[in-house]
Formats: C-alpha cells, sequence, structure tokens
C-alpha cells in the first residue's frame, strides 16, 4: 500500500512525496505555503491520478522519459522522476494509478 508523505523543505515550504508500498518515490509535488495547501494538493493527486489523459508524458533534454500529473485546470500536482525508457515511465504511471487513491498520509518531520 502506497503513503504521501508530507515534509517540510530547508524554505519552510510544505512538499509531499507519494511512494509507493515499496517505499519508492513515484510522484513528488510543488512546494506550498502551508499545510492545508499541501493536504488539498494531495486530494487533487487521488482524484486526477484515476484519469489517463490528466497525465502528461515527456522527454527531457538528456533524452528520459518522466511525466506530470494535472489537475483537470491544468496545472501540475506532481511530477515524476527520469525514467531508463517510456516502459519504465508507463510503470510509474499504472503504480501512481494504483496506489494514490487509498494511500496513508504522514507528516515527516
Amino acid at each position: 500500500m502506497g503513503k504521501f508523505e508530507i515534509n517540510t523543505d530547508k524554505a519552510g515550504k510544505f512538499r509531499f512525496n507519494l511512494k509507493a508500498g515499496n517505499g519508492q518515490v513515484i510522484l513528488s509535488s510543488q512546494g506550498y505555503t502551508t499545510k492545508s495547501a499541501c493536504e488539498n494538493g494531495i486530494e487533487s493527486v487521488k482524484k486526477h491520478s484515476q484519469d489517463d489523459d490528466n497525465f502528461e508524458r515527456n522527454t527531457a533534454k538528456d533524452g528520459s522519459p518522466y511525466f506530470n500529473l494535472k489537475a483537470s485546470n491544468g496545472q501540475v500536482i506532481g511530477n515524476s522522476e527520469m525514467y531508463s525508457s517510456d516502459s519504465a515511465m508507463e510503470n510509474g504511471i499504472a503504480s501512481v494509478k494504483k496506489n494514490a487513491p487509498d494511500a496513508s498520509v504522514e507528516e515527516i518531520s
């Protein structure tokens, strides 16, 4: 079972990571100014991760595939790591779809 971990970065912003059951980070957020906004971002991931149209598949300058998860308004709510292949990226998307809806939320200090 996956989980969202909320932490605070050096600039004092709240961020979350969605981790798969094996502990690997599969989606990371932007920085939020409040914990409440960060929690809203998590709810948005849970909601929008079930529609494949919300996943924007991209290629980095070095050729590495990665994806962004977007809300219905087009705003990016999470991004992935860089992957070694398109199939690995698709596995990452499948993992987000599987883990996000029922993931628990933990605050890491």
